[in-house]
């Protein structure tokens, strides 16, 4: 069970490449919306984000656990959650996968209240899942603003 949680946690094992797991576990997120979950419709998009919050605190949380360190950085899964969070409900087009893919890396860095709050005071699985959640809600007003100015 110990090697599905890994899995599920690091991204398919992307949270092990070298330097910024984070940036990878993003790109992972990138990938997965490029090669299809765009497709989903909206209601089928927003059960999966709900699926991959659940799983994903199970996973974080265990994997918390098996390597004995808090928030671990080879956990990828809420960037890869916070991504999809960023890319719900825009145009498939690969501008607006970078575009999405660098607000969420810049929300998620710098994480604005209340990102930093659930950062520093909500552990465990559960912690590591909800800041991202917030960058990712952040990058997705951003983006769709920016959809919008565009779109003007």
């Amino acid at each position: 069970m110990d090697k599905l949680f890994l899995f599920i946690a690091t991204g398919a094992y992307s949270g092990y490449l070298p330097k910024a797991p984070g940036t990878w576990g993003s790109l992972v997120g990138v990938f997965l919306w490029l090669l299809g979950l765009h497709r989903l419709d909206p209601t089928t998009y927003a059960i999966m984000l709900a699926a991959i919050l659940l799983i994903g605190t199970a996973a974080a949380g265990a994997a918390e656990k098996i390597v004995d360190q808090g928030d671990p950085g080879l956990v990828v899964i809420d960037e890869i959650l916070g991504q999809l969070i960023t890319l719900a409900l825009v145009p498939w087009h690969p501008l607006t996968a970078l575009a999405g893919f660098a607000l969420f890396r810049f929300f998620d860095i710098l994480k604005p209240f209340p990102a930093s709050w659930l950062d520093q005071h909500i552990h465990g699985g559960l912690g590591i899942m909800l800041d991202d959640v917030m960058a990712g809600i952040y990058a997705l007003l951003a983006l769709q603003g920016l959809i919008w100015l565009v779109g003007s």
